[in-house]
């Protein structure tokens, strides 16, 4: 187990490392996988035309209805299913890593993971995460119909130097989550999700998200569902908390740049990290 008092900044990946094209691609899935791959592939093929080399799509991409029910279990997959088969030829195709939502399935045939996998430019399934904490409030119960992930080490991947960790939707409301991450390297955060919409729920996102990027200094880029079931407003923002890119309500793709020696001045700057007292202990 991690020792979350002690933080432990990645060594020997950072030496020439480049400024990386970072991209979150906002739609809004649909029950079909077939059409969500080929809305995936059209806003990949932009992204990667931008200069991204991580694309970054919404919590429940492979499949999603407005209400949630027995059609999710119904639709969930294997990770050697069809959907992370589909998405790391995309990512091989492309040459580019890729983070997408999906339903996997579980030994009860009644409740899925809510499951982001990481595939990698040679196709490889290199990192996933199981969504820990589950959308029981405002008046959904997404614990009915889903499987809580465990709480273990986080798994991170690096991409042109730069340690990646991924957490989902509802996640962000617990800032440990993003703390844990930060405590195994992470200097660029990936929140996919659904966020709902309801009254000041695009404010809770923006400034969620803005939050555990200034108070880890690190870097966040959340996708989210495209209107109108989501808010929308995919965003990137930086370890100063600057929203370097956001889309608003469609469908679209916007690409920022992360840089490692930006992330290394914020941290000279406003050594948070290094001068906290308190470890993150598990319930």
């Amino acid at each position: 187990m991690i020792d979350p008092c002690v933080f432990r900044a990645p060594t020997g990946i950072h030496p020439g490392a480049q400024p990386l094209g970072v991209a979150v691609a906002q739609f809004a899935p649909g029950p079909e996988q077939a059409v969500n791959l080929a809305a995936m592939r059209t806003l990949a093929e932009t992204a990667a035309a931008r200069g991204a080399g991580l694309v970054v799509f919404p919590e429940y991409s492979a499949f999603f209805e407005p209400v949630m029910g027995p059609s999710f279990a119904a639709a969930s997959e294997p990770l050697a299913g069809s959907f992370v088969a589909a998405v790391g030829a995309l990512a091989a195709d492309l040459g580019v890593h890729i983070v997408a939502g999906m339903l996997e399935t579980t030994d009860d045939p009644n409740r899925f993971s809510n499951t982001l996998v990481a595939l990698d430019p040679a196709g490889r399934l290199v990192a996933k995460y199981r969504k820990m904490h589950l959308y029981d409030a405002f008046g959904d119960r997404e614990s009915d119909w889903v499987l809580a992930g465990p709480v273990q080490e986080p798994e991170t991947f690096d991409v042109a130097g730069i340690r990646v960790g991924m957490q989902t939707c509802y996640d962000i409301r617990f800032p440990e989550v993003t703390r844990r991450l930060v405590d195994v390297g992470a200097e660029l955060v990936l929140v996919p999700a659904e966020w709902v919409r309801g009254p000041l729920k695009e404010q809770h996102w923006r400034t969620l998200l803005t939050a555990r990027a200034l108070e880890n200094t690190v870097y966040v880029a959340a996708a989210d569902h495209a209107p109108p079931v989501g808010v929308g407003n995919s965003l990137v923002v930086d370890p100063m908390g600057v929203e370097l890119v956001t889309i608003g309500e469609t469908t679209d793709v916007a690409v920022a740049w992360v840089a490692i020696d930006r992330l290394e001045s914020v941290r000279a700057r406003n050594p948070a990290l290094a001068l906290r007292r308190f470890a993150v202990v598990p319930r």
